[in-house]
């Protein structure tokens, strides 16, 4: 039985099982591994910018035909430069707690890990951080931390984010800060829009679930419904500029590949906005983290 065949498909559906549903994304792979598409079409409605399915573009990802490869590059650079323009922005991470109560197996955050020191950044270091990250040129940054109630509080992060905005050297200030911070309610997301984020990112890490549970062993992070759901929180709380993400290793790229873009699709098909930012991470080594 697929781990999702008591649900049924729905791209505007507020439960996870439903915009993230095993059945839809196994038929979708089938499809394609089976050969049922048309590549040119694909591509020309690319070149179009019309955009993508799911499908389509999981069959430009196992595409294999190099002349193929080669104009998905152009079209690609296409796109990216009547959008983007000829650019490149960066962001720098700020580290402001590494203190976790989550057990996700490949974490060297995870709770039981003894190993590592752990840290909270004072609201003085944080401002010496980012001077020094301001005198290399930075002028974004994306906040991270673990997940724990009285080491990356909610009150203890706003006030980071009020402190970091505060600081003028240089006459330059930093213009946009990212928080990439575990899953949380509706109230949060409203107190980080009105503190003036920029993007929040949250990584799925993988959207199968099974998976997701067996290396998610403990704590808030294991409930993968409220995980996978909260991008509809913090859309329902006025924040339209979300990254989204999956850890490369931890399951079949294929499905998490195609699941990131159904996620994708049911906050464009929700919300009439999709993500800004899809991140693909991938399993490194780390302290205390069995890759294997």
């Amino acid at each position: 039985m697929s781990c999702a065949s008591l649900f049924k498909y729905d791209s505007k559906s507020k439960n996870a099982n439903e915009f993230i549903n095993d059945e839809e994304i196994l038929k979708t792979i089938y499809q394609i591994e089976s050969g049922n598409y048309n590549i040119r079409d694909i591509l020309n409605k690319a070149n179009e910018m019309k955009g993508l399915e799911p499908n389509e573009a999981l069959a430009l990802l196992l595409c294999d035909d190099k002349s193929v490869e080669n104009e998905m590059f152009e079209i690609a650079k296409k796109i990216k430069l009547e959008i983007y323009g000829n650019r490149i922005v960066l962001f720098a991470p700020l580290y402001l707690s590494n203190y976790c109560i989550n057990g996700c197996v490949y974490c060297p955050y995870h709770a039981k890990n003894k190993h590592i020191a752990r840290k909270q950044l004072t609201q003085d270091e944080i401002i010496a951080e980012v001077t020094a990250l301001q005198d290399m040129g930075h002028k974004r940054l994306a906040l991270e931390t673990g997940e724990d109630p009285d080491y990356a509080s909610m009150e203890y992060l706003l006030q980071s984010i009020k402190t970091i905005y505060s600081i003028k050297h240089k006459n330059g200030a930093i213009r946009r800060v990212n928080v990439n911070i575990a899953a949380t309610t509706v109230e949060n997301y409203k107190k980080l829009k009105d503190a003036g984020i920029g993007t929040y990112v949250l990584f799925q890490e993988t959207y199968h679930k099974p998976t997701y549970e067996k290396v998610h062993t403990s704590g808030p992070k294991s409930n993968y419904e409220y995980h996978t759901e909260a991008m509809d929180r913090a859309m329902e709380a006025g924040i339209d500029d979300v990254g989204i993400g999956v850890l490369f290793g931890l399951y079949d790229y294929k499905y998490d590949f195609t699941a990131m873009l159904y996620h994708a699709k049911h906050l464009e098909d929700t919300f009439l906005c999709g993500p800004h930012t899809i991140s693909i991470p991938r399993i490194r080594p780390a302290d205390d983290v069995d890759v294997k």
